[in-house]
């Protein structure tokens, strides 16, 4: 691993060297690295690009580590991974895709991320994009995540687009059982002239089921974003949607939250709020020394945190 990958490998895993535990670390498409515990096996799909990530009943306290790196310019790929978590598990799973772009020809790397979650199991999904490079080329990501959660599982979803992303489509689809739970977190900055589409749809088939989707986001420059949402009640649910979004310069976000209630006892519940920063906010952090564009920076990261 030369030492872009490794700059890649800390910015969307957190981490300089090999961590311990479970993981396949991908470079520029192929496999790098990979390790088993066990517990947690890591098997490579026959039939096409991607990795089966085996997590045994009752695994607790444990991690998966599965970034993706691409260092090669005009370097396209597709990969599928399934993550098949017993009963009883709790689990933290790294992901995350690292482009370095430094030529004409455009970067993409698309992916598809299965989960199927056993009964009374806590999952942890952390997920982050980021883009790099000093060349023309594009760097496009375009994740997909489904979500099969069994009875009174719990996951939690957090997802970041870090920066340097020129174009991404983000795609999740959930389904819930019953009392099980779902929280997707999402943070997403996008500037020049970038754009981001991220849609949800979550199915709460179970009783008792829930879910809570929240989006924020900074669009900078003449980005432009699109945030969708569909939160079905099918059952004796909860859900939440909402977005809120920051623009600046001529930036412009999308936002359209949809809830539908097909159970008398669902209760759905949508907000989205899209505004530029207040002037007041600037004029108080500029009073303490700051400067205008330092304390619209202090406002984002605290926006986005």
């Amino acid at each position: 691993m030369d030492s872009i990958q490794k700059n890649l490998l800390e910015a969307v895993a957190g981490f300089h060297e090999i961590p311990a535990g479970a993981y396949n670390i991908r470079a520029n498409g192929k496999t790098d690295s990979r390790n088993t515990t066990a517990t947690i096996d890591i098997v490579s799909k026959k039939d096409k690009q991607g990795i089966d990530i085996i997590i045994k009943p009752g695994t607790k306290n444990e991690s998966v580590h599965i970034p993706v790196l691409l260092s090669e310019s005009g370097l396209e790929e597709m990969v599928y991974n399934d993550f098949h978590i017993g009963d009883d598990c709790d689990v933290t799973i790294i992901a995350g895709c690292g482009i370095h772009n430094g030529g004409d020809k455009a970067s993409r790397h698309d992916g598809i991320h299965s989960f199927f979650v056993g009964r009374n199991s806590h999952v942890r999904y952390i997920e982050k994009h980021y883009g790099q490079g000093d060349g023309m080329g594009e760097k496009i990501m375009n994740p997909t995540t489904v979500v099969e959660l069994q009875s009174g599982s719990f996951m939690e979803m957090d997802t970041v687009q870090i920066k340097g992303v020129d174009s991404t489509e983000r795609v999740t689809r959930a389904k819930l059982g019953d009392d099980a739970k779902l929280v997707i977190k999402e943070k997403i900055m996008t500037h020049g002239k970038q754009t981001a589409k991220t849609s949800f749809t979550v199915d709460m088939d179970g009783e008792g089921s829930s879910t809570d989707v929240v989006s924020r986001s900074v669009a900078k420059d003449d980005s432009h974003q699109i945030f969708y949402s569909q939160i079905n009640g099918n059952n004796k649910c909860s859900g939440h949607t909402e977005c809120d979004a920051i623009i600046i310069d001529n930036a412009s976000v999308s936002a359209i939250p949809e809830i539908t209630a097909n159970h008398i006892d669902a209760s759905l519940i949508h907000e989205a709020a899209i505004g530029k920063i207040a002037g007041e906010q600037l004029i108080k952090l500029m009073t303490l020394g700051l400067t205008e564009k330092e304390a619209e920076e202090q406002i984002i990261s605290g926006f986005l945190k």
